[in-house]
């Protein structure tokens, strides 16, 4: 027999109790492995997708998104309770319209789609999303006493520029979802690690900003996210549609419009959008009343801002591990099996709020603290897996030629579904006379909202049982459309900063 070489990675074979030839593997080996693996996986969707729309992806998604939305929601939650001093009920209202520009997100997606700005369909919009983001934030900033009318604008105005950021962004992804089918849930994991650790990010130095700068001084930090995206509208490389005729602008505008409601009409995708819509809305959001809970000095556990801060980084943690574990275990499985066990242990997990609440882990001999990390980190790490199936499934609904449209029109009915979820968990709130000092009702809340949980589970016979790696449209929907005033996928593409000048 031929003898091997020892090498630095593998150790000289030996014989089992068998007699049978083993190979030590090395433990280094296996952990340098690991280490590589991610890195592996970032350069062959560099390869497949081309290396700058996995740039834009982290920069969007993980900067904008990811971090500047793990930073305002700390500063956000801080603002409305001690600067403008209004209810919990109220808060949760207030917050619902704050994301009511991801509502018309279809509108956006319509601009980006069909209407180019000095011959480019996606750079003018980063760049108008990023200033709109710089602008308002900075007015929350620095103006003293703003009352809560043009305070709510500002704050509305800074969610829009995140938002068509957000829909510029999701147009390249959709694109490639449809000329790359198999690589689609590799995409939404992407996307999805990029938000959660930027949202980790965010987090661990929401509370350390909101303690040492105010709210206030946080929204001044939050034009930076917003200066990122004008950076990326500058940088953007995009063919330019030269001679568009924009008296067809309507005529275009109304041809999107058929597509989009021939392809509502297609059973698959209704039932899914009817799905989404269920899921969410029935999921009733009272986190307004917990986090006044929370912070409460006589009957919750009175956290500081540092404290809150790093129990929404552990929050972001549990959801960057549902995105592991979607992306490893779970993406090839039917959309309904996943969904299932998703919404089952969405509405168990609710009730872990009860026992904080009704303070049975204290008669437990666990801390406040310790269990409220763990039920952030398993509540939004369930969260996260729900919501995978949701962001893969809807890719997987748009036709080609209005992709950042129609991505954006099921966006905007999940958002619905939130803003369902957000008014109708105010209004709870508000019945069960849930307020800034008075919190015995709260454990009613949480019962309700872990019941509504269970209920999507009775409606998941609208999802389609199908191979989540195989398309769902019918083919003559996802044929590319050619032409001058069409941008084809292969032409997004981030330019160096060199060629760009």
């Amino acid at each position: 027999m031929m003898e091997e070489r020892e090498d630095s990675e593998t150790k000289p074979l030996h014989q089992d109790a068998g007699g049978s030839h083993v190979r030590r593997i090395n433990p280094k080996k296996g952990i340098l492995e690991m280490m590589l693996r991610p890195i592996r996986w970032l350069r062959m969707l560099s390869e497949e997708l081309h290396w700058s729309f996995v740039l834009g992806v982290v920069i969007v998604y993980g900067i904008s998104q990811g971090f500047g939305v793990g930073l305002s929601r700390v500063s956000t939650q801080y603002y409305m309770k001690d600067e403008q001093k209004v209810q919990p009920s109220q808060a949760q209202v207030l917050i619902g319209i704050i994301h009511f520009p991801w509502i018309v997100k279809p509108l956006w997606g319509l601009l980006t789609d069909i209407v180019p700005i000095l011959g480019y369909r996606r750079r003018p919009y980063f760049i108008f999303a990023g200033f709109l983001g710089v602008i308002s934030m900075l007015i929350l900033s620095l103006h003293k006493n703003l009352h809560l009318g043009f305070a709510l604008l500002s704050l509305v105005a800074g969610s829009a520029g995140i938002a068509i950021a957000d829909v510029a962004i999701d147009a390249c992804v959709t694109q490639h979802a449809i000329s790359h089918t198999y690589l689609a849930g590799d995409m939404q994991s992407l996307c999805g690690m990029s938000s959660s650790i930027g949202a980790l990010l965010g987090f661990s130095l929401s509370g350390f900003f909101v303690h040492l700068v105010g709210a206030k001084g946080v929204f001044g930090l939050l034009a930076i996210p917003a200066s990122l995206v004008v950076l990326v509208g500058i940088l953007l490389r995009e063919s330019q549609v030269r001679n568009f005729a924009y008296r067809r602008v309507k005529e275009k505008i109304v041809d999107a419009s058929k597509a989009m409601w021939t392809t509502l009409k297609c059973r698959d995708v209704w039932r899914s959008c009817l799905y989404m819509y269920l899921s969410l809305a029935l999921g009733l959001h009272i986190h307004e009343g917990m986090f006044y809970w929370y912070t409460d000095a006589k009957e919750g556990p009175s956290f500081s801002q540092e404290v809150v801060g790093s129990i929404f980084s552990v929050g972001a943690v549990g959801s960057l591990f549902g995105v592991l574990l979607y992306q490893n275990f779970l993406k090839n499985h039917p959309f309904r099996d996943i969904l299932f066990w998703a919404q089952l242990l969405h509405g168990v997990s609710g009730l872990l709020d009860l026992v904080l609440v009704l303070r049975i882990n204290l008669k437990l001999g666990m801390p406040d603290y310790f269990f409220v990390v763990v039920d952030e980190t398993v509540s939004r790490m369930i969260g996260r897996i729900k919501w995978m199936p949701f962001l893969v499934l809807s890719s997987k609904l748009c036709p080609s030629g209005i992709e950042g449209t129609f991505f954006a029109l099921i966006m905007s009915i999940d958002h619905i579904g939130l803003l369902s979820s957000a008014w109708s968990g105010g209004l709870v709130l508000h019945m069960l006379n849930v307020t800034r000092t008075q919190f015995d009702n709260l454990w009613i809340a949480i019962v309700i909202r872990s019941l509504l949980r269970l209920i999507p589970i009775g409606f998941l016979f609208l999802i389609p049982r199908s191979d989540p790696n195989l398309s769902i449209l019918p083919s003559e929907m996802l044929r590319t459309k050619r032409g001058n005033d069409v941008l084809e996928p292969e032409n997004i593409e981030m330019a160096t900063l060199v060629n760009s000048i």
